[in-house]
């Protein structure tokens, strides 16, 4: 049934995806190496604004003035998180910023394959894909793991895996903008646990960046929820 269904556009949107998540993944980490985890997941917010750049040109969505402000927005929340200039940009920073969008083509590309495919195939064929792709990389520079490192990667693959499989049960249930905002509660336990944890220091402008880039985003996502709602509800006279 599985090779029934698979068709030559389907495994090439899977290989892209898996191409471009793989590369993301090696800047997400190269970034959770060299800066705090706060400031990784607070400019990684930025994955909505292009998240809703390419919901308008591959899904033919209206780019309204409501949603142009909210980017614009969100821009000006991640600079005030990098601050150039001001504020040393390591590649650590670039490196994230540079994660972003690859991560919203991922979205965008399992928001395809989530209409149309089971959840399970799609987040198995992007671990397999994911698997390839930072196979070279990670033979790179490889280093045997420990029996412990081995269970705490473990531990990070079944988290990783059963966030990725949800995620996609939520493409598949709800418009990109609906399923967005609740991404936010990141920022709360990534401060938290880069505080407690980690003893990394609750920088202010990260935080406030990243408080603009979640107003901005969860502005759009309301919007996008009541104009929905009006197209989803009757004219009085049809329910007479």
């Amino acid at each position: 049934a599985f090779r029934a269904g698979m068709t030559s556009g389907k495994l090439a949107l899977y290989a892209g995806r898996g191409f471009v998540h793989s590369l993301g993944v090696i800047l997400w980490f190269y970034a959770m190496a060299n800066i705090p985890i706060a400031e990784v997941v607070a400019i990684g917010y930025t994955s909505p604004i292009y998240i809703t750049i390419g919901a308008a040109l591959v899904f033919g969505e209206k780019l309204a003035a409501r949603r142009i402000l909210a980017v614009v927005a969100a821009f000006i929340g991640a600079m005030i998180i990098i601050r150039p200039g001001l504020h040393e940009v390591g590649l650590g920073q670039i490196a994230q910023v540079l994660s972003a969008p690859l991560f919203a083509i991922s979205y965008l590309i399992a928001k395809r394959l989530s209409d149309r495919e089971n959840p399970t195939v799609v987040v198995a064929m992007l671990s397999v894909f994911v698997a390839l792709g930072t196979a070279p990389y990670a033979y790179a520079v490889w280093e045997t793991p420990s029996l412990a490192e081995v269970m705490w990667l473990s531990l990070v693959a079944a988290f990783a895996t059963a966030g990725h499989f949800t995620m996609t049960k939520a493409l598949a249930a709800a418009p990109l903008m609906v399923t967005q905002p609740v991404t936010f509660l990141q920022l709360v336990w990534a401060t938290l646990l880069g505080t407690m944890v980690f003893g990394e220091p609750a920088d202010f402008w990260v935080l406030l960046g990243g408080g603009i880039i979640i107003a901005s985003v969860s502005f759009i996502s309301y919007r996008e929820w009541i104009v929905s709602r009006k197209e989803r509800t009757p004219p009085v006279v049809a329910v007479k």
